[in-house]
């Protein structure tokens, strides 16, 4: 049994430690908002948190995140994931959406730890976040709009 906490709440898990997080949190907690996009850490669709820290859940082995906390797309909460979601969603974002909820939870782990980033400090923070729809733009302008916000 592997015990993890997801957003707050205590999980007991019959599953394999070698397993993806990504797998445990979709298919046996049920949390679907975190995405599979290429199973090897470099697209950021699966990107969770594990003690504030953005991750690839695709990479992260449930039997190694111990008594961290997970947080998904699903438990974000709090002025920095109001300021965020709010950008997102006042400049329009989302064109197909696959990849917003990792490139959110990398935008929250980024301003969370720094309110007021440069424009060099956003493209590091993303670096890895791949949007097939290329929509870079709007997800700088938005975490620029949220930083401002949080100002």
């Amino acid at each position: 049994m592997i015990e993890i906490t997801v957003n707050g709440v205590a999980h007991r898990l019959d599953v394999d430690p070698d397993m993806p997080l990504l797998w445990a949190i979709r298919d046996h907690v049920g949390l679907t908002g975190t995405k599979f996009g290429c199973g090897i850490a470099q697209c950021g669709a699966c990107t969770v948190h594990l003690d504030g820290v953005p991750t690839r859940a695709c990479v992260t082995r449930v039997g190694d995140v111990g008594g961290q906390a997970v947080t998904t797309i699903e438990g974000t909460g709090g002025p920095v994931a109001e300021a965020v979601r709010a950008a997102w969603r006042g400049i329009d974002v989302v064109q197909c959406g696959y990849c917003q909820s990792g490139q959110i939870m990398s935008a929250i782990g980024l301003l969370s730890q720094n309110k007021a980033p440069s424009d060099d400090e956003i493209a590091a923070a993303m670096d890895g976040n791949l949007c097939r729809c290329g929509t870079y733009q709007r997800i700088r302008t938005a975490i620029r709009d949220a930083a401002r916000t949080l100002a």
